[in-house]
């Protein structure tokens, strides 16, 4: 909390291009400006970040001309990288940050080295096991860094770093109600069947088209002789319906189309849309997910205390999704499956086992606490002020940072501006 008469302090996030970079710095953005902080979001102009900042209330939004570096386009990159430094310099010069919390991506250097230049604190937030090429060329510049594993330590060459975990949205919480009670409630408000066991598919993310061909493949063995729904003619045909499985499949806007179809043929009961902002409904609604493993998801997964099947993303830059994954898989908190090992009958065996088997199921869940970590965004704000405001502020002495993950706990009135070089 600040000190009455104090100057308010200006913290800059620079945390576009993905979701899993964009939805962790909404997390931290929002601790924040509860401790009286002004707040800004940086952001790239993909779709994804203008859908993800929707409903971010008074955090300021800037976007910048970022380009991720990709299918070898250096000269955009670079032509990019430069506008998009020249975009957070004239930002800053109007009103210069305190500190700025760089998330990952390609957003990301551009308004630490701008910052940097003005005199601010820099600190950064690396969320997967391997770091991510931003980050490893922002670590020499940085101030503090934050990690998602423990893992990671090692492998970010700074002097000051913490294992904080991953930081979510307030949603995002297994809650004390029910859990049967929470998935009827979530499955009723997507229009699913509030009774019936749920696959979640998560295959509208960044790559993860590969996981609506998997799923696709195995529709047939999943639908036993795929022939259309039809209505129950008895009360026991009707409990076997509620018995039967359901999916919520989130697609992508480009194979929207074709998932939808492919359900319709095989006879399976299905709400397929290509984007859901609600994701804590999602993740409320199922039970089970088949998602990819980047370290945001999972950290909703575990937030969510849902059991999952892990499909890491081959082409993840350094295999980091296929390391995520294995840290889940090894303490039992997950199922990985490598991509070029799937067989349409083998994904619908393990999602059979995984619904029908509700001791396996509570194993994960137990798994999954130890990594859900309920303060992170909290302990990256309070350090964040520590570091820069010490003797402005007033914050109790337990707050400080651990240097393990902590035990679980059991109307749009935003600005926005579009900056150019």
């Amino acid at each position: 909390m600040i000190r009455s008469g104090a100057k308010t302090p200006f913290v800059a996030i620079a945390c576009g291009g993905t979701g899993g970079h964009l939805f962790p710095g909404l997390a931290v953005a929002g601790e924040l400006k509860k401790r009286g902080c002004r707040t800004a979001l940086l952001i790239s102009p993909k779709e994804i970040d203008r859908q993800a900042v929707q409903g971010a209330g008074d955090i300021e939004i800037f976007t910048l001309p970022a380009v991720g570096l990709q299918n070898r386009n250096y000269f955009s990159f670079a032509g990019s990288f430069v506008k998009s430094l020249f975009a957070a310099r004239k930002i800053f010069r109007q009103c210069r940050p305190d500190a700025v919390l760089a998330m990952g991506g390609f957003t990301s250097a551009p308004p630490v080295l701008a910052a940097k230049g003005l005199g601010a604190k820099a600190f950064l937030h690396e969320s997967n096991t391997i770091p991510g090429r931003a980050n490893r060329f922002l670590a020499r510049f940085v101030d503090e860094a934050f990690v998602g594993f423990p893992e990671t330590v090692a492998r970010l060459k700074i002097r000051k770093i913490a294992t904080t975990g991953t930081p979510v949205r307030p949603q995002f919480s297994a809650g004390q109600d029910s859990v049967e009670a929470k998935c009827r409630q979530c499955r009723a408000s997507l229009g699913l069947e509030p009774e019936r066991p749920t696959i979640l598919v998560m295959g509208g993310s960044q790559g993860a088209s590969g996981i609506n061909e998997i799923i696709l493949s195995a529709l047939p063995c999943l639908s036993g002789h795929g022939q259309p729904v039809r209505e129950p003619r008895s009360d026991v045909e009707h409990a076997d319906r509620l018995s039967a499985l359901q999916f919520l499949h989130l697609t992508g806007t480009n194979d929207f189309e074709r998932v939808r179809a492919g359900y319709a043929a095989s006879g399976i009961e299905a709400v397929v849309k290509p984007f859901l902002a609600e994701m804590d409904l999602a993740l409320g609604a199922a039970t089970v997910a088949v998602s990819r493993s980047g370290a945001s998801s999972l950290a909703e997964i575990a937030a969510m205390r849902l059991p999952s099947l892990l499909i890491p993303f081959p082409a993840a830059a350094d295999n980091h999704q296929y390391h995520n994954a294995r840290a889940f898989e090894t303490t039992g908190a997950a199922r990985r499956l490598e991509q070029k090992n799937v067989t349409p009958e083998g994904i619908a065996s393990i999602l059979r086992e995984l619904v029908a088997d509700g001791a396996a199921r509570a194993a994960m869940q137990t798994a999954l606490a130890r990594w859900h970590a309920p303060r992170a965004a909290e302990d990256i704000a309070e350090n964040i002020l520590n570091a820069c405001w010490s003797s402005s502020f007033s914050l109790p002495q337990d707050n400080r940072l651990k240097s393990e993950l902590h035990p679980p706990r059991s109307t749009d009135s935003r600005q926005e501006h579009v900056c150019a070089a």
